[in-house]
């Protein structure tokens, strides 16, 4: 059987880094994500007794070494699961650039476990499936449930599965993203790596919890100005663990600071307006639908390429009329 999907990719509002299971890919911590529309990936997926070996595409590209080492762990978990042994043609497109920042594994992982397991026809609600995503990137296990949704650490599938997050309609609906485009490649995988290694993980594993509590009630309040400040405290924090392991990783660019000092003027000028980081130099200026074509104006200025987006859903199975192949 075949199957087509589309996924959103995330903003990490409370983020992680590091993993107690490499496997399993646990976290050490719960986190925070919203999801950006019409931003997306598309991947269609099947299972095929004729084949001889898995194929996977990803942009036109074959995918080998470590990236097909990821896509195979969700592809194996969907074989276990669903008891069949057929290999699987499996392709994938992004609408958006990927590898600077901008959260095109958790998008691709999830499009990739929702139509591997309608292809493989697994009966699975959206949080069983944020299961299985999990196991090629753990954020793709909030892109799963999609909009703003909470993945809780555990350590087995039972407990680390992703929540969607019942918020004010408000951030549903006013919410926009400015995506400020700094293209510098980025390994987020390194990062998680030596995470732990950092002098300042256990300081963030101290207060996270409760970051985590006071975000989702400033969403379910609907409180823009303080879970967005809240992001944007959280990316500097992450940041500083980041910049601080092994390798000294600083993803940051000229025109990422330069994209920080210009949101903090707007501030002042009275513009509800935060930055947030993930891993990597480019930036997301989240606003309000008011704000925007000013801000998108202010952040072009600073000499990056833009886009604007809006809170997307979760991921979904596409009619067969849309596969890509």
């Amino acid at each position: 059987m075949k199957a087509t999907a589309k996924a959103h990719p995330i903003q990490g509002l409370v983020k992680y880094h590091g993993m107690r299971d490499e496997e399993l890919r646990l976290p050490y911590h719960d986190s925070i994500s919203l999801c950006t529309a019409p931003s997306h990936t598309k991947t269609t997926a099947e299972f095929d007794p004729d084949l001889d070996a898995d194929e996977y595409r990803i942009d036109g590209e074959p995918v080998d070494g470590r990236g097909a080492e990821r896509v195979r762990a969700v592809v194996d978990e969907v074989r276990e699961r669903a008891d069949i042994d057929h290999r699987v043609r499996f392709v994938s497109e992004n609408s958006f650039p990927t590898n600077i920042g901008f959260g095109s594994s958790s998008s691709g992982f999830a499009a990739a476990a929702m139509a591997l397991s309608e292809a493989a026809g697994l009966d699975l609600s959206r949080p069983e499936i944020s299961t299985i995503a999990r196991r090629g990137s753990s954020s793709a296990a909030r892109a799963v449930t999609g909009a703003y949704s909470h993945l809780r650490t555990g350590a087995d599938d039972h407990d680390c599965r992703s929540e969607r997050i019942d918020v004010a309609d408000e951030l549903e609906e006013d919410v926009r993203i400015v995506a400020g485009m700094v293209p510098s490649y980025k390994e987020t995988e390194a990062a998680h790596e030596e995470a732990a290694e950092s002098h300042m993980f256990e300081g963030r594993l101290a207060h996270i919890h409760e970051q985590i509590a006071e975000m989702r009630g400033e969403l379910r309040a609907g409180d823009f100005d303080a879970a967005f400040e809240r992001a944007e405290h959280d990316s500097l924090s992450l940041a500083a663990t980041t910049m601080t392991g092994p390798a000294g990783w600083v993803y940051w660019q000229p025109r990422t600071i330069e994209i920080f000092n210009a949101v903090r003027e707007l501030r002042e000028e009275g513009v509800p307006v935060y930055f947030s980081v993930d891993t990597g130099a480019s930036t997301y200026v989240n606003t309000t639908a008011e704000h925007v074509d000013r801000v998108e104006e202010v952040v072009a200025d600073c000499g990056v390429d833009t886009r604007v987006w809006e809170i997307g859903g979760p991921a979904q199975i596409l009619d067969e009329s849309e596969a890509l192949f």
